[in-house]
Protein backbone atom coordinates (compact mmCIF):
# COMPACT_ATOMS: atom_id res chain seq x y z
CA UNK A 1 0.00 0.00 0.00
CA UNK A 2 1.35 3.40 -1.05
CA UNK A 3 1.72 5.82 1.85
CA UNK A 4 1.85 9.57 1.35
CA UNK A 5 4.59 11.77 2.81
CA UNK A 6 3.56 14.04 5.65
CA UNK A 7 1.95 17.19 4.32
CA UNK A 8 0.97 19.36 7.25
CA UNK A 9 0.96 23.17 7.12
CA UNK A 10 4.63 23.31 8.03
CA UNK A 11 5.52 21.07 5.09
CA UNK A 12 3.35 23.17 2.77
CA UNK A 13 5.09 26.34 3.91
CA UNK A 14 8.45 24.70 3.25
CA UNK A 15 7.44 23.77 -0.31
CA UNK A 16 6.39 27.35 -1.03
CA UNK A 17 9.55 28.79 0.52
CA UNK A 18 11.58 26.60 -1.84
CA UNK A 19 9.41 27.54 -4.81
CA UNK A 20 10.01 31.24 -4.22
CA UNK A 21 13.78 30.95 -4.57
CA UNK A 22 13.05 31.21 -8.32
CA UNK A 23 14.26 34.18 -10.36
CA UNK A 24 11.78 36.76 -11.59
CA UNK A 25 11.98 39.97 -13.58
CA UNK A 26 13.67 42.60 -11.37
CA UNK A 27 13.07 40.17 -8.48
CA UNK A 28 9.45 41.34 -8.30
CA UNK A 29 8.29 37.87 -7.16
CA UNK A 30 4.89 38.19 -8.90
CA UNK A 31 3.26 35.07 -7.48
CA UNK A 32 0.77 33.88 -4.90
CA UNK A 33 0.10 30.29 -3.82
CA UNK A 34 -3.11 28.84 -2.44
CA UNK A 35 -3.16 25.37 -0.90
CA UNK A 36 -6.29 23.31 -0.26
CA UNK A 37 -5.92 20.75 2.51
CA UNK A 38 -9.00 18.86 1.36
CA UNK A 39 -7.82 18.26 -2.21
CA UNK A 40 -4.08 18.36 -1.54
CA UNK A 41 -3.79 20.83 -4.41
CA UNK A 42 -1.54 23.87 -4.74
CA UNK A 43 -2.73 26.69 -6.98
CA UNK A 44 -0.32 29.21 -8.45
CA UNK A 45 -1.66 32.70 -9.16
CA UNK A 46 -0.04 35.68 -10.85
CA UNK A 47 0.09 38.87 -8.80
CA UNK A 48 -0.78 41.63 -11.30
CA UNK A 49 0.18 44.33 -8.80
CA UNK A 50 3.79 43.27 -9.41
CA UNK A 51 3.64 43.58 -13.17
CA UNK A 52 5.76 46.05 -15.17
CA UNK A 53 3.52 47.80 -17.70
CA UNK A 54 6.36 49.39 -19.68
CA UNK A 55 9.04 46.69 -19.80
CA UNK A 56 6.58 43.78 -19.76
CA UNK A 57 3.23 44.98 -21.14
CA UNK A 58 2.04 41.50 -22.17
CA UNK A 59 3.12 39.97 -18.80
CA UNK A 60 5.27 37.48 -20.70
CA UNK A 61 8.15 38.07 -18.29
CA UNK A 62 5.82 37.75 -15.31
CA UNK A 63 4.70 34.35 -16.60
CA UNK A 64 8.31 33.21 -17.02
CA UNK A 65 9.06 34.04 -13.39
CA UNK A 66 5.94 32.21 -12.20
CA UNK A 67 6.88 29.24 -14.41
CA UNK A 68 10.30 29.14 -12.74
CA UNK A 69 8.62 29.12 -9.31
CA UNK A 70 6.36 26.30 -10.52
CA UNK A 71 9.37 24.21 -11.52
CA UNK A 72 10.91 24.80 -8.10
CA UNK A 73 7.69 23.70 -6.44
CA UNK A 74 7.69 20.51 -8.48
CA UNK A 75 11.36 19.85 -7.65
CA UNK A 76 10.78 20.42 -3.93
CA UNK A 77 7.69 18.21 -3.97
CA UNK A 78 9.53 15.42 -5.78
CA UNK A 79 12.40 15.62 -3.30
CA UNK A 80 9.91 15.26 -0.44
CA UNK A 81 8.45 12.15 -2.09
CA UNK A 82 5.23 13.65 -3.47
CA UNK A 83 3.83 12.32 -6.75
CA UNK A 84 2.33 15.25 -8.62
CA UNK A 85 0.18 16.18 -11.58
CA UNK A 86 0.55 19.71 -12.95
CA UNK A 87 -2.06 21.47 -15.07
CA UNK A 88 -1.30 24.79 -16.76
CA UNK A 89 -4.04 27.43 -16.97
CA UNK A 90 -6.69 25.18 -15.39
CA UNK A 91 -9.41 27.87 -15.42
CA UNK A 92 -9.42 29.77 -18.75
CA UNK A 93 -11.86 32.35 -17.42
CA UNK A 94 -9.51 33.16 -14.52
CA UNK A 95 -6.33 34.29 -16.32
CA UNK A 96 -4.46 34.98 -13.08
CA UNK A 97 -4.71 31.29 -12.14
CA UNK A 98 -1.62 29.97 -13.88
CA UNK A 99 -1.30 26.39 -12.68
CA UNK A 100 -2.54 23.72 -10.31
CA UNK A 101 -0.36 21.03 -8.77
CA UNK A 102 -2.08 18.00 -7.23
CA UNK A 103 0.09 16.30 -4.66
CA UNK A 104 0.25 12.59 -3.89
CA UNK A 105 -1.67 11.41 -6.92
CA UNK A 106 -1.96 7.59 -6.85
CA UNK A 107 -0.05 5.66 -9.53
CA UNK A 108 1.84 8.75 -10.78
CA UNK A 109 5.57 8.17 -11.17
CA UNK A 110 7.94 10.08 -8.93
CA UNK A 111 10.07 12.53 -10.93
CA UNK A 112 13.48 11.31 -9.81
CA UNK A 113 15.41 13.48 -12.27
CA UNK A 114 13.68 16.62 -11.00
CA UNK A 115 14.21 15.56 -7.41
CA UNK A 116 17.92 15.38 -8.15
CA UNK A 117 17.98 19.12 -8.88
CA UNK A 118 16.58 20.01 -5.45
CA UNK A 119 19.98 20.65 -3.90
CA UNK A 120 20.59 23.51 -6.35
CA UNK A 121 17.52 25.51 -5.26
CA UNK A 122 19.35 27.29 -2.47
CA UNK A 123 22.54 27.82 -4.50
CA UNK A 124 21.15 29.27 -7.72
CA UNK A 125 21.66 33.05 -7.77
CA UNK A 126 22.02 35.46 -10.67
CA UNK A 127 25.63 36.56 -11.08
CA UNK A 128 26.34 39.99 -12.58
CA UNK A 129 30.10 39.46 -12.29
CA UNK A 130 32.66 38.67 -14.99
CA UNK A 131 33.02 35.05 -16.04
CA UNK A 132 36.18 33.42 -17.39
CA UNK A 133 36.69 32.63 -21.07
CA UNK A 134 36.68 28.88 -20.31
CA UNK A 135 34.38 27.11 -22.74
CA UNK A 136 31.48 25.04 -21.44
CA UNK A 137 32.11 21.42 -22.53
CA UNK A 138 29.95 20.02 -25.31
CA UNK A 139 28.66 17.26 -23.03
CA UNK A 140 27.36 19.80 -20.52
CA UNK A 141 25.87 21.95 -23.28
CA UNK A 142 24.01 18.87 -24.53
CA UNK A 143 22.71 18.11 -21.03
CA UNK A 144 21.39 21.66 -20.67
CA UNK A 145 19.68 21.41 -24.07
CA UNK A 146 18.06 18.15 -22.97
CA UNK A 147 16.90 19.73 -19.69
CA UNK A 148 15.05 22.46 -21.59
CA UNK A 149 13.50 19.89 -23.94
CA UNK A 150 12.05 18.00 -20.96
CA UNK A 151 9.87 21.05 -20.29
CA UNK A 152 8.87 21.62 -23.91
CA UNK A 153 11.36 24.34 -24.85
CA UNK A 154 14.43 24.59 -27.06
CA UNK A 155 17.81 25.78 -25.78
CA UNK A 156 20.41 26.70 -28.39
CA UNK A 157 23.92 28.03 -27.77
CA UNK A 158 24.61 30.98 -30.04
CA UNK A 159 27.47 30.90 -32.51
CA UNK A 160 28.93 33.68 -34.59
CA UNK A 161 27.65 35.61 -36.46
CA UNK A 162 24.29 35.11 -34.71
CA UNK A 163 25.85 35.82 -31.31
CA UNK A 164 27.30 39.10 -32.56
CA UNK A 165 23.94 40.13 -34.00
CA UNK A 166 22.24 39.36 -30.67
CA UNK A 167 24.84 41.36 -28.78
CA UNK A 168 24.21 44.32 -31.11
CA UNK A 169 20.46 44.10 -30.50
CA UNK A 170 20.99 44.03 -26.73
CA UNK A 171 23.26 47.08 -27.00
CA UNK A 172 20.57 48.93 -28.96
CA UNK A 173 17.96 47.97 -26.35
CA UNK A 174 20.14 49.27 -23.54
CA UNK A 175 20.37 52.60 -25.33
CA UNK A 176 16.61 52.74 -25.80
CA UNK A 177 16.13 51.98 -22.10
CA UNK A 178 18.46 54.78 -21.03
CA UNK A 179 16.59 57.29 -23.23
CA UNK A 180 13.15 56.22 -21.98
CA UNK A 181 12.29 58.13 -18.82
CA UNK A 182 9.36 55.86 -18.01
CA UNK A 183 11.35 52.65 -18.24
CA UNK A 184 14.22 54.15 -16.28
CA UNK A 185 11.80 55.10 -13.50
CA UNK A 186 10.13 51.68 -13.60
CA UNK A 187 13.46 49.90 -13.18
CA UNK A 188 14.53 52.34 -10.46
CA UNK A 189 11.35 51.43 -8.58
CA UNK A 190 12.60 47.85 -8.27
CA UNK A 191 16.11 48.66 -7.03
CA UNK A 192 17.01 48.99 -3.37
CA UNK A 193 19.85 51.21 -2.17
CA UNK A 194 21.97 50.66 0.90
CA UNK A 195 19.61 52.70 3.08
CA UNK A 196 16.73 50.26 2.53
CA UNK A 197 16.29 48.14 5.64
CA UNK A 198 15.74 44.42 5.07
CA UNK A 199 14.16 44.64 1.60
CA UNK A 200 11.80 41.81 0.70
CA UNK A 201 11.96 42.19 -3.07
CA UNK A 202 13.73 44.05 -5.87
CA UNK A 203 17.45 44.21 -6.69
CA UNK A 204 19.62 45.49 -3.82
CA UNK A 205 22.76 47.47 -4.61
CA UNK A 206 25.00 44.64 -3.42
CA UNK A 207 23.64 42.48 -6.27
CA UNK A 208 24.31 45.03 -9.04
CA UNK A 209 27.81 43.64 -9.59
CA UNK A 210 30.69 45.79 -10.84
CA UNK A 211 30.28 48.39 -13.57
CA UNK A 212 31.52 47.17 -16.95
CA UNK A 213 34.85 48.64 -18.00
CA UNK A 214 35.46 46.34 -20.94
CA UNK A 215 34.20 43.20 -22.66
CA UNK A 216 31.00 42.42 -24.53
CA UNK A 217 29.07 40.36 -21.97
CA UNK A 218 25.47 41.64 -21.86
CA UNK A 219 24.88 42.35 -18.17
CA UNK A 220 22.00 44.65 -17.21
CA UNK A 221 23.19 47.59 -15.15
CA UNK A 222 20.55 48.14 -12.49
CA UNK A 223 22.24 51.38 -11.45
CA UNK A 224 20.71 52.90 -14.58
CA UNK A 225 21.58 56.55 -14.95
CA UNK A 226 22.72 57.03 -11.37
CA UNK A 227 26.14 56.55 -9.85
CA UNK A 228 26.65 54.14 -6.96
CA UNK A 229 29.37 55.47 -4.62
CA UNK A 230 32.33 53.14 -4.24
CA UNK A 231 31.22 50.75 -6.97
CA UNK A 232 34.04 48.77 -8.57
CA UNK A 233 34.77 48.44 -12.29
CA UNK A 234 35.69 45.20 -14.02
CA UNK A 235 36.43 43.71 -17.43
CA UNK A 236 33.84 41.17 -18.59
CA UNK A 237 34.11 38.37 -21.14
CA UNK A 238 35.17 39.21 -24.67
CA UNK A 239 33.33 36.15 -26.00
CA UNK A 240 30.35 35.57 -23.72
CA UNK A 241 28.65 32.19 -23.93
CA UNK A 242 25.02 32.92 -24.71
CA UNK A 243 22.08 30.60 -25.23
CA UNK A 244 18.57 31.34 -26.43
CA UNK A 245 15.52 29.63 -24.95
CA UNK A 246 12.57 29.45 -27.31
CA UNK A 247 9.16 27.86 -27.74
CA UNK A 248 7.19 26.95 -30.83
CA UNK A 249 4.30 29.27 -29.99
CA UNK A 250 3.95 32.42 -27.93
CA UNK A 251 0.96 32.32 -25.60
CA UNK A 252 0.66 32.23 -21.79
CA UNK A 253 0.98 28.45 -21.64
CA UNK A 254 4.19 28.65 -23.67
CA UNK A 255 5.53 31.35 -21.36
CA UNK A 256 4.89 29.09 -18.37
CA UNK A 257 6.60 26.16 -20.11
CA UNK A 258 9.54 28.42 -20.93
CA UNK A 259 9.79 29.52 -17.30
CA UNK A 260 9.91 25.91 -16.16
CA UNK A 261 12.48 25.04 -18.81
CA UNK A 262 14.56 28.06 -17.85
CA UNK A 263 14.67 27.05 -14.20
CA UNK A 264 15.41 23.42 -15.00
CA UNK A 265 18.38 24.59 -17.08
CA UNK A 266 19.55 26.97 -14.36
CA UNK A 267 19.37 24.34 -11.62
CA UNK A 268 21.34 21.84 -13.69
CA UNK A 269 23.87 24.54 -14.60
CA UNK A 270 24.27 25.41 -10.92
CA UNK A 271 24.82 21.77 -9.98
CA UNK A 272 27.52 21.56 -12.63
CA UNK A 273 29.41 24.61 -11.35
CA UNK A 274 28.20 27.20 -13.86
CA UNK A 275 27.22 30.77 -13.04
CA UNK A 276 24.39 32.47 -14.91
CA UNK A 277 22.65 35.73 -15.65
CA UNK A 278 19.97 36.99 -18.01
CA UNK A 279 20.06 39.32 -21.00
CA UNK A 280 16.43 40.39 -21.37
CA UNK A 281 16.94 43.92 -22.67
CA UNK A 282 16.12 43.23 -26.33
CA UNK A 283 13.26 40.91 -25.35
CA UNK A 284 11.51 43.88 -23.75
CA UNK A 285 11.27 45.74 -27.09
CA UNK A 286 8.88 43.92 -29.47
CA UNK A 287 10.60 45.19 -32.62
CA UNK A 288 13.92 43.80 -31.41
CA UNK A 289 12.65 40.58 -29.88
CA UNK A 290 11.74 38.98 -33.19
CA UNK A 291 15.19 39.75 -34.58
CA UNK A 292 16.72 37.52 -31.88
CA UNK A 293 15.54 34.38 -33.67
CA UNK A 294 17.99 32.01 -35.29
CA UNK A 295 18.60 33.49 -38.78
CA UNK A 296 18.98 30.01 -40.29
CA UNK A 297 15.74 28.44 -39.07
CA UNK A 298 13.78 31.67 -38.65
CA UNK A 299 11.38 29.82 -36.40
CA UNK A 300 10.54 29.77 -32.74
CA UNK A 301 9.67 32.48 -30.26
CA UNK A 302 12.64 33.55 -28.17
CA UNK A 303 11.68 33.76 -24.50
CA UNK A 304 15.08 34.30 -22.84
CA UNK A 305 18.73 34.97 -23.60
CA UNK A 306 20.97 33.31 -21.03
CA UNK A 307 24.58 34.09 -20.22
CA UNK A 308 26.38 31.05 -18.82
CA UNK A 309 29.96 30.41 -17.81
CA UNK A 310 32.49 29.82 -15.10
CA UNK A 311 32.80 32.55 -12.53
CA UNK A 312 31.71 33.72 -9.10
CA UNK A 313 28.16 32.95 -8.06
CA UNK A 314 25.85 35.83 -7.35
CA UNK A 315 24.72 36.85 -3.88
CA UNK A 316 21.46 35.75 -2.33
CA UNK A 317 18.74 38.34 -2.97
CA UNK A 318 15.75 39.03 -0.69
CA UNK A 319 12.53 37.04 -0.72
CA UNK A 320 9.07 37.94 0.51
CA UNK A 321 7.94 36.14 3.69
CA UNK A 322 5.98 32.96 3.00
CA UNK A 323 2.96 34.40 4.86
CA UNK A 324 2.70 37.10 2.17
CA UNK A 325 2.59 34.65 -0.72
CA UNK A 326 0.67 31.67 0.66
CA UNK A 327 -2.93 31.08 1.65
CA UNK A 328 -3.98 27.72 3.17
CA UNK A 329 -7.62 26.69 3.06
CA UNK A 330 -9.47 23.71 4.51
Amino acid sequence: MLTHPTLDDTAVRSLVAEATTAPSMHNAQPWHFEYSRASRTMLLFADPDRAMPLADPTTRGLHLGCGAALLNLRAAAAHAGHRTVTTLLPAPHTPTLLASVRLDVPHEPLDVALSGLYSALADRHTSRHPFTERRIPDSLRAALVEAAAREGARLAFLTTPHREAVLDLILHAEGYDRMDDGREAEQRGWTRDASTEAPADGIPEYAFGPAKRGGTAPVRDFAGRRTVPGRAYADFEKRPQLASLSTTHDDPADWLRAGQALERVLLLATRQGLASSFATQALEWPDLRWLLRDPLSGTGCVQMILRLGYGPGGPRTPRRPVDEVLTITS
